[in-house]
């Protein structure tokens, strides 16, 4: 983004309930160290997807922005265009603004959340389950494809090609070193709540990666490390993401 651009260009982010938000903090942290005097980041904290339309009409200067919980799949009819891999995985949140006022929209996710994966496995990291089915457990399903890691879906309402809750036993856990969190249970202030586990099925062979950040550390990754797990929240990827938001907003 050329810096003595005089003209007034803004991001921001899409969701609900999104005061304690990564992405404001951040952006605007790199404007004001990059100079990008002209550029500024803003919540868009919206209660239906409804009003969606009015803040990209009503915006002058909307370049992009990103999308977060619980819009990342409602968001898409209402895109003019998405990327080859937005479509594959069926969730967005990343989109660009053309000068007519026409959305693109992207995935960044997957890959903040390959990038920092990566660097933990072993030989013995073969099969995944993803806790939750929402926006984020497409993009790390995604991640894990190309990663070439087995997965499955666990739900509190599972059909029956997921696992229940209960049924993650002893069992299980021998066969699925790889537990993602990609729920919003254990975010502030409800810092006390972690997904339903029996936590001492956790051992050194296991990690547990956790979508939240905020705490830094969760209940559910305290109480998997007190049983041998490797631990990792989503800081790192939520870094990666928002560098490759900024890089498509920028093409």
């Amino acid at each position: 983004m050329k810096k003595k651009n005089k003209k007034q260009l803004k991001f921001g982010l899409i969701g609900q309930n999104i005061s304690y938000s990564f992405s404001q903090k951040y952006f605007t942290e790199k404007f004001e160290i990059g100079h990008f005097d002209n550029c500024e980041y803003k919540n868009y904290d919206i209660a239906s997807i409804k009003e969606f339309p009015k803040i990209v009409n009503e915006t002058k200067g909307l370049m992009g922005f990103n999308v977060t919980i619980p819009y990342k799949e409602e968001i898409i009819p209402l895109l003019d265009k998405l990327s080859k891999t937005a479509k594959i995985i069926g969730a967005v949140n990343c989109v660009t603004v053309s000068k007519k006022k026409k959305l693109k929209g992207y995935n960044t996710d997957y890959y903040g959340f390959k990038k920092t994966l990566s660097p933990l496995l072993k030989d013995h990291h073969k099969k995944a389950l993803i806790l939750g089915t929402g926006g984020a457990s497409k993009a790390v399903a995604y991640a894990l494809r190309k990663l070439k890691i087995e997965y499955d879906f666990v739900s509190r309402t599972p059909d029956e090609f997921q696992f229940g809750y209960a049924d993650l036993n002893a069992e299980v856990f021998d066969e699925y070193h790889i537990i993602i969190n990609t729920t919003p249970v254990g975010t502030h202030p409800n810092v006390e709540n972690c997904p339903n586990l029996d936590y001492s099925l956790f051992t050194k062979k296991h990690i547990a990666y956790d979508l939240v950040y905020n705490p830094e550390e969760t209940t559910f990754l305290k109480k998997a490390k007190e049983h041998g797990a490797k631990t990792k929240n989503g800081y790192d990827m939520l870094v990666f993401q928002a560098e490759k938001a900024w890089k498509i907003w920028n093409e």
